[in-house]
């Protein structure tokens, strides 16, 4: 089964109230943490249960050293997964409000921790459900333990010492997801300092998308990243954005356009800075 996959609105109407199916809500705002939350209690897919990048899918930060959304501790997202009924062999279907940057955290989580197979995004999250006419419920989801047992990979992450300690290492494939005029350092809304880490690339999630906001489809990727790739190993592949959640995104794209899974330098820009020691470049 192929570690990325996507589920359109009505297929995923057909399964609702399945054995087996998990459905959660990853709604999320930069700009209003409660937005999720709030959101969700106006609305969601029947039966989904609510999962928040900042209490959920993110640890503690730790100011001065950690980025803005530091993985969370293994141990309590199991926990977390089986409280929201998940097994090993669940069906898991994520969404947002349509991108599916957030979902793609919470795929990455769970690939992270083992689980790399029946996990979907809802391809045009929440946007492509209403488009499709479908309703939504205001009722709690059901409430059932899971079982799922899973560990971290280690393989799939690498910290600022490792990534910089491998920046002049020709097989490196260093992706940025930010938008452009952040990664030129044009721009920097969130972050203290603008720019990039030196020698990446600029790969903005969002042009993983087609204009009505699904995936491109896998060919496309495919094209896209081979560009990127221009014949180095994929596998040498380390993607990283402003705080570990968009670049998750690009990592989805990739194993959907047939790559295997590359690393994701969790702490990615917003941690990187802490170090005064780390190099920044601007422009391209």
């Amino acid at each position: 089964m192929p570690l990325a996959q996507l589920i359109t609105p009505p297929q995923l109407a057909e399964r609702l109230g399945s054995p087996g199916l998990v459905i959660l809500d990853c709604r999320f705002a930069l700009e209003d943490p409660d937005y999720g939350q709030r959101s969700y209690a106006e609305g969601h897919i029947e039966g989904a249960h609510f999962a928040d990048l900042e209490r959920d899918l993110s640890g503690p930060v730790i100011k001065g050293r950690s980025g803005r959304h530091p993985l969370p501790d293994p141990q309590r997202l199991v926990e977390r997964l089986r409280a929201w009924g998940v097994d090993n062999d669940s069906q898991v279907v994520l969404y947002d409000d349509g991108p599916g940057a957030y979902a793609a955290r919470a795929w990455w989580l769970l690939a992270w921790l083992g689980k790399r197979d029946a996990v979907f995004l809802l391809d045009g999250g929440l946007k492509a459900w209403h488009a499709a006419h479908l309703p939504l419920s205001l009722d709690p989801p059901p409430q059932r333990e899971g079982s799922f047992a899973g560990e971290p990979d280690l393989a799939l992450l690498i910290d600022a010492e490792q990534l910089a300690k491998r920046l002049d290492a020709p097989d490196l494939t260093l992706i940025d997801a930010r938008a452009l005029p952040r990664f030129r350092g044009e721009v920097e809304p969130i972050d203290p300092v603008a720019g990039h880490i030196p020698g990446a690339q600029c790969a903005a999630f969002t042009d993983n998308l087609s204009a009505d906001g699904r995936f491109l489809p896998p060919e496309q990727l495919r094209q896209r990243f081979d560009q990127t790739l221009v014949g180095r190993a994929p596998q040498q592949l380390v993607a990283y954005c402003g705080s570990g959640v968009t670049a998750c995104h690009n990592l989805f794209a990739l194993a959907l356009a047939g790559y295997p899974l590359g690393r994701l330098y969790a702490g990615s820009w917003s941690e990187w800075i802490n170090d005064a020691d780390h190099a920044i470049e601007v422009g391209d």
